[in-house]
């Protein structure tokens, strides 16, 4: 009968096998870069879904809620900064860019709310990154 490898052996292989899953997953939201600005093309979709929002009074509710192409827009409700990307001492609430069928599956572009400062933050990948609007 062969012998059973010990635990620090067992271990060691299960540390490997969680730290490869983890590189392979891609940045964590803690590695987020923040930038001052957003310049990229998908920026003006941004700030127009943002003044669309706005008009609503920035709804703290998360749902649906009709969009002015007739389709609808969802709101995931508070954004906790829990990674502390952005400015800390906030409170923050997420917004989807793109309009689609009510209940439809969410996409990665979130524009993040300040609700008391009204500063809007783009992210066009789910929170790795941050273009201020």
């Amino acid at each position: 009968m062969r012998p059973r490898p010990s635990w620090p052996v067992r271990l060691a292989v299960v540390l490997a096998a969680a730290v490869s899953l983890i590189t392979l997953t891609g940045p964590s939201p803690a590695n987020a870069t923040v930038y001052n600005s957003c310049t990229m093309a998908r920026c003006a979709d941004a700030r127009s879904a943002d003044a669309i929002w706005a008009g609503k009074g920035y709804p703290t509710q998360s749902g649906w809620y009709s969009w002015p192409d007739g389709r609808y827009n969802y709101t995931g409700g508070r954004f906790y900064n829990r990674e502390g990307q952005l400015p800390s001492g906030a409170t923050y609430y997420e917004y989807d860019v793109y309009s689609r069928s009510r209940g439809a599956a969410r996409d990665a572009y979130r524009i993040v709310v300040n609700r008391s400062t009204g500063v809007t933050w783009f992210s066009p990948n789910h929170y790795t990154d941050f273009y201020r609007l």
